[in-house]
């Protein structure tokens, strides 16, 4: 366990219709972050991925919390067993909101939400706003398109090749747990880089 984390926010998928591996993934996970005395931040919902990883979390004792937009949950999505459930007026306060409570988190096989999630924790770090361990789970290599695209990012120079240290690719549960557990929060700048990197050229 990371004495300076609390909390892993995890971001997945909702949908029941995906392949089960992503399922055995996101079991394993949430054992292991029990196991590791961490508790979850998560969107509110109990399908898909983000229910798996929670209820397998919660019954090994962590608690979980979960964070939705009243749209949602009007529109009747079952939050599941939640220690604590907290509504919010939209998408972006929910962001905020998941934000504010982990400190740390760990990306999913996910649709767009999970895309568009990820995608601002990793500007918020470039830009210093935090310097949480991000970590993509990379299971049955679903992330290796999008960590190409990445690569091209920083190879045409649209951002700089420390930006490669933000985020970290695990293609097994245990490794993402290994990671965080190891992380350090007191050597990741990136905005200096980014700007010394401007001025020396």
């Amino acid at each position: 366990m990371n004495k300076n984390i609390k909390t892993i926010c995890v971001f997945a998928s909702a949908s029941n219709n995906i392949n089960e591996i992503y399922f055995k993934a996101a079991h394993e996970l949430g054992v292991l972050i029990a196991q590791n005395r961490y508790d979850v931040i998560y969107g509110g919902s109990n399908l898909g991925l983000m229910g798996e990883v929670t209820s397998s979390a919660r019954l090994r004792g962590s608690e979980i919390i979960g964070v939705m937009p009243e749209k949602l949950y009007n529109l009747g999505i079952n939050p599941g067993e939640c220690s604590k459930f907290i509504l919010t007026k939209g998408m972006r306060e929910r962001k905020a909101k998941m934000d504010e409570l982990s400190q740390a988190l760990i990306a999913l096989a996910g649709g767009f939400g999970t895309l568009e999630e990820l995608s601002e924790m990793i500007v918020q770090k470039q830009l210093g706003y935090n310097n949480k361990p991000i970590v993509l789970l990379n299971t049955n290599g679903f992330y290796n398109n999008l960590v190409n695209f990445f690569d091209d990012i920083i190879q045409q120079k649209f951002a700089p090749e420390i930006c490669k240290d933000m985020y970290f690719v695990a293609n097994t549960p245990e490794e993402a747990l290994d990671y965080i557990n190891s992380y350090d929060f007191s050597n990741n700048n990136y905005l200096d880089a980014k700007i010394g990197s401007k001025i020396n050229h």
